[in-house]
């Protein structure tokens, strides 16, 4: 019989004062930033890979995290962003065939601390309540002190106002071909490519790998540039559309890509997701504000309101658009979609020019999958602008998903 070993001990501190205690896991460090929940039921290695995470502190609200481990394919960029993870009940010894490496050893590897056995619902009423706060995780032994911690929580920089994608974007330009995964020995049944292939640039804010996949499978030829590649490189690559990526944080944080998304808005097709759709709001001369505790997780309810159509939809964001702001702009922009719990800004598409973006991911990985049709309509905008159609983002935009 193996001799009982008393879990690691770890503190969680938030900025009001509350200080939640419970038994560590991952790296054994301290990790600050933002705290924001999670209510996705699956996908927490895709969760901790996403840089729309950086600077950040997740809470799960689903409570078995770990049960299925970690493996390369569910990568969704090249190590996890956020600053810490926080669950319910983490389960040591994953059971999946797909499972490569547990989860513990996945957040040690990569340095990220982590905590479980703590009330996760209480936490979660706070954030929701309260908003959005920063806060502390300690899994170092030699850090546990509650007063000292809530000091250093309060110290913490928050997010307005950062620019996290200039910690997230990539350094250099590269090519992107990997399509969707096939599965082990290519068995899952998947569509043919179209034939007719278009060049796209995207601009890398924080990009999900399975956004660049299923633009793939939409017959783009892929080459992903830093968030300020200038406007005359990335025409230099003769692109038929541009493509603006998800990415942390606060849109008007991020610097020096206003004028070249606008520059590159009144030239060529444009579509943007998430932190993207944002920035192309900025572009356009709109604003953004901040959420109350944001939308994170994959049920977040976004109506087309061109069909009255309403696609669950997985979102990760803690700021939003303010379509009154692009009105008082000048600019012939629509709002598309909706989001029903909040009524916030979930779609834009311009009525003149072929630019649409959508706050939500349609990617989806690992679902739900409702709002995938995105990418067709994307495709359908560049493929009619090239040939010589003057269409607009609106005409395709309200399109039936």
């Amino acid at each position: 019989m193996s001799a009982f070993v008393a879990p690691r001990p770890a503190a969680l501190a938030l900025a009001d004062g509350q200080v939640y205690r419970g038994a560590a896991f991952g790296a054994e460090t301290v990790g600050s930033g933002e705290i924001c929940f999670n209510t996705s039921l699956t996908g927490y290695q895709e969760i901790l890979t996403d840089p729309s995470y950086a600077g950040q502190l997740v809470v799960m609200t689903y409570t078995q995290i770990g049960n299925v481990g970690t493996n390369a394919e569910d990568m969704e960029s090249e190590r996890p962003f956020l600053n810490g993870f926080i669950v319910r009940e983490h389960r040591a010894g994953p059971s999946s065939w797909r499972s490569r490496q547990d989860l513990d050893g996945f957040l040690r590897e990569h340095g990220v601390p982590a905590i479980a056995e703590i009330d996760t619902r209480a936490l979660v009423r706070r954030i929701r309540d309260g908003g959005f706060q920063n806060a502390v995780l300690s899994t170092d032994p030699a850090q546990q002190d509650g007063a000292a911690l809530v000091a250093l929580a309060r110290e913490a920089p928050g997010l307005d106002g950062r620019d996290l994608v200039a910690e997230v974007t990539c350094r250099e330009p590269y090519r992107w071909s990997e399509g969707s995964w096939s599965g082990v020995g290519g068995e899952l049944p998947r569509e043919s490519r179209p034939d007719e292939r278009f060049g796209l640039v995207a601009y890398d804010f924080g990009v999900k790998r399975n956004i660049l996949r299923l633009l793939v499978e939409q017959g783009f030829d892929v080459t992903v540039v830093p968030a300020t590649h200038s406007l005359e490189a990335t025409l230099a690559l003769e692109p038929d559309a541009i493509f603006l990526s998800n990415g942390p944080g606060d849109p008007a944080g991020v610097e020096g890509v206003r004028p070249i998304v606008r520059a590159l808005a009144e030239r060529l097709p444009l579509f943007g997701i998430c932190l993207g759709h944002q920035i192309l709001g900025l572009a356009l001369g709109g604003e953004t504000r901040k959420l109350r505790f944001g939308h994170h997780g994959g049920n977040q309810p976004g109506q087309d309101l061109a069909t009255g159509k309403v696609a669950i939809c997985a979102e990760n964001h803690g700021y939003a658009v303010d379509a009154e702001s692009l009105r008082r702009a000048g600019e012939a922009v629509e709002v598309t979609h909706r989001n029903l719990n909040d009524d916030t800004v979930e779609g834009l598409a311009h009525t003149e020019r072929p630019l649409f973006s959508v706050q939500y991911h349609p990617e989806a990985s690992p679902g739900p999958h409702d709002a995938a049709y995105f990418f067709g309509r994307f495709r359908e905008l560049v493929a009619r602008h090239r040939a010589g159609e003057r269409v607009s983002g609106y005409d395709v935009a309200r399109g039936a998903g």
